[in-house]
């Protein structure tokens, strides 16, 4: 039984009362600390608070979930869309015993998202969309709030290997015009993180309702926009930020874009060379 419909949150609190008593301290560990949970197997959940996995499973089941994982995923879903910057904060230890050890902590979080979205990353997805951005007619890259950061990232670099590249901040209704008049030989890439801003699911579905080639870049299988996409990569994140970490899915715009350059061929060279006779010409970059 899946529970996209409705929140893990009001799940607990509609079948509390009828928990057990282990089952009511199963849901209260779970709601004050999503975070923990979420990554904890049957077994780790259970010594945590100190009960058997077995009655970890007869809590999931009372909650209507058909598995374990399913639970998990609901979870996923509770801290993806609906924790607040309040309820984040909550959650995220702020003390800095020392500048060193908190680097430390923040770079180790970065290098474990980038881990996992290496280890999760679909090859022969990531070989369809190299072909597409090599073969449309035109790509528009659209990000939103914090996903506008990555995406302009992955419209410049890729205006540097191909012609006929945009990029638009999801916030600016004017996107709305370019995609209603975009060619169907227009490859569009939406790139969403949580919190998922309602103005950028609304663009996906609308690239989705005229029929562009749609592509999605997210950070969990909780995207609502999903559904409506052509391709998705997903770079899944390992920890729960408190303002957002775009690193992971910088890093897999970073894996796409450079080997895009290898299939590109004879092209890249002649556009390159156009890019560097107009930067030369307009005196674009620094020279001593």
């Amino acid at each position: 039984m899946g529970k996209k419909g409705t929140s893990l949150n009001k799940i607990i609190n509609n079948h509390y009362s009828g928990l057990t008593s282990k089952g009511k301290i199963l849901a209260e560990f779970v709601m004050s600390s999503p975070d923990k949970a979420v990554f904890m197997t049957t077994r780790k959940l259970a010594a945590a608070v100190g009960t058997s996995e077995a009655t970890v499973v007869r809590f999931v089941r009372q909650l209507k979930y058909e598995s374990y994982a399913l639970f998990i995923q609901a979870l996923r879903d509770l801290i993806d869309t609906e924790l607040t910057l309040i309820e984040r904060n909550r959650l995220t230890n702020h003390v800095v015993r020392s500048e060193d050890a908190q680097l430390e902590k923040i770079t180790n979080q970065d290098i474990k998202d980038i881990k996992a979205m290496a280890k999760n990353i679909d090859l022969s997805e990531v070989k369809k969309i190299r072909k597409i951005l090599k073969e449309s007619e035109a790509v528009y890259v659209i990000g939103s709030r914090l996903s506008y950061a990555p995406a302009y990232y992955m419209g410049w670099t890729l205006t540097k290997i191909r012609k006929n590249v945009r990029i638009f901040n999801g916030s600016d209704r004017i996107t709305i015009d370019q995609l209603v008049f975009a060619s169907q030989k227009t490859a569009v890439v939406v790139i969403a993180t949580s919190r998922y801003p309602n103005e950028i699911i609304r663009l996906g579905k609308l690239a989705h309702r005229y029929k562009l080639k749609l592509i999605l870049l997210t950070d969990s299988t909780s995207c609502p926009l999903i559904q409506f996409c052509d391709h998705v990569l997903i770079a899944p994140l390992k920890t729960i930020p408190f303002l957002g970490d775009p690193t992971s899915l910088i890093s897999l715009i970073n894996y796409l874009v450079h080997t895009l350059v290898a299939d590109m061929g004879k092209e890249l060279k002649n556009h390159q060379e156009k890019l560097e006779q107009a930067y030369l010409e307009n005196d674009i970059l620094f020279s001593y």
